[in-house]
């Protein structure tokens, strides 16, 4: 999961594309994602090279929506690699390289955090601390974070002091059923979200409205908001007409072997803006 949904920060249609400021980080999926953790879906065969051509499209659906694709490189020994949100949280001023919560992917953070290190000031998270990108929710200057089983209280109390000085405020939050906060809620407009009530209560969020998943659809409220765009899952057919009915423009992606990893499509990618700060996720 990579924050979201600053006003601020979520360019006019077209700014990324004509201006070159989106920059998207993806990471291609690793030979070995079968290994993968998961905590709340049960483990299933993964086609690696159909989560690899729905990977590419993926991509594809970034770069229209006007994103400079970057490409971390590979690394096959590390089978959640591709899920690159939950390393990193990219803001204005500085980039987090988190310390994710599951002890196999801590080897991840090294190739992101080089990456990041050629656009802004890198904070690295120290042990004991933990926290998955994918537990943290921008919204203006607050950073919502998810107190998961891969986010500790001792990582919410690490970023709060870290971002501070640059005036953010963090909340922390306790969804409960389901792996990152931003499984259970997403911005699909800067005044707007998406949410599964039965995984997070909506009025957490001050001054928001929301559009609630469908009820057979739970892991339907992850979706990546880009500009005025959001790519969204092909499988969530029901939510998906949700928010078209309440004038979001989706643009769907087949993600159904990523989702078999317990990934979404705000997972697999860090988008920022290269002169400002995260604006999706």
């Amino acid at each position: 999961m990579s924050p979201t949904s600053d006003p601020a920060a979520v360019p006019a249609p077209g700014a990324g594309a004509a201006g070159g400021r989106l920059i998207a980080l993806t990471r291609p999926v690793s030979a070995n994602m079968a290994a993968c953790e998961l905590t709340h879906v049960r483990r299933e065969p993964i086609d690696i090279e159909r989560a690899r051509t729905q990977h590419a499209a993926y991509a594809r659906a970034l770069a229209e929506v006007g994103c400079r694709m970057v490409e971390v490189p590979g690394a096959d020994h590390l089978p959640d690699a591709v899920f690159v949100e939950d390393t990193a949280l990219v803001l204005d001023e500085v980039a987090i390289v988190t310390r994710p919560g599951a002890e196999s992917r801590r080897a991840e953070t090294a190739a992101v955090a080089q990456e990041l290190a050629r656009h802004r000031t890198v904070e690295q998270m120290p042990g004991p601390a933990t926290l998955d990108g994918g537990d943290v929710l921008r919204i203006g200057r607050t950073l919502y974070v998810g107190t998961s089983g891969r986010t500790s209280d001792a990582g919410v109390s690490w970023l709060r002091e870290t971002v501070a000085p640059f005036g953010y405020r963090v909340v922390a939050l306790q969804p409960t059923g389901c792996l990152h906060l931003k499984t259970a809620v997403t911005a699909i407009a800067p005044d707007l979200l998406l949410v599964n009530p039965r995984w997070i209560d909506p009025s957490s969020f001050e001054r928001m409205r929301y559009v609630e998943t469908a009820q057979d659809e739970p892991f339907a409220a992850n979706a990546l908001l880009i500009g005025e765009r959001v790519i969204y899952p092909a499988a969530f057919e029901r939510t998906a007409r949700r928010l078209r009915e309440a004038g979001i423009d989706v643009l769907p992606v087949d993600a159904s072997e990523l989702a078999k990893a317990e990934g979404g499509v705000t997972c697999c990618s860090i988008v920022f803006d290269a002169a400002g700060g995260q604006v999706a996720g």
